[in-house]
């Protein structure tokens, strides 16, 4: 299964140019640190005392909110969740998704080359959701 990565810039550009939705998998307290502006926070594990706990709610909320078609940037902290919730999305049906490679706060390739993430590039970022983005306006108020 081919997935598309793209650089933080490359996604902006999807965003900016092509209308697509920037969707954040990190849990609510990573994204209220910090998140692409703009972005939508459906998140993919929620982090509790226990440690994490796998989203129930993942998929039922992206399918409610967005159509099979839609463009969609999956992005997480280092592009590990959004690896897995990509393959989720491929096989529930979607057929636009892109994985931003580099995440919130970056990565490093095989060589121990920096590959930088949103939050380390300039790009605009914001600590507070917009109106309908926010994971309890998502899930309907739910956890």
């Amino acid at each position: 299964m081919y997935v598309k990565r793209v650089s933080p810039d490359e996604a902006l550009e999807l965003m900016r140019s092509e209308g697509w939705a920037y969707v954040d998998v990190r849990s609510v307290p990573e994204f209220e640190q910090g998140h692409p502006a703009g972005a939508y926070n459906v998140p993919l594990v929620h982090m509790g005392p226990e440690g994490s706990a796998a989203n129930p709610d993942f998929l039922t909320v992206m399918e409610r909110h967005f159509p099979r078609d839609a463009g969609l940037v999956v992005g997480c902290r280092t592009a590990n969740r959004a690896e897995h919730a990509v393959v989720m999305l491929l096989r529930a049906g979607y057929v636009s998704v892109a994985i931003q490679r580099a995440g919130y706060l970056g990565t490093r390739d095989f060589f121990g080359r920096a590959d930088p993430g949103w939050g380390k590039t300039g790009l605009p970022t914001s600590l507070a959701a917009e109106p309908g983005r926010s994971w309890a306006d998502l899930n309907g108020g739910g956890r």
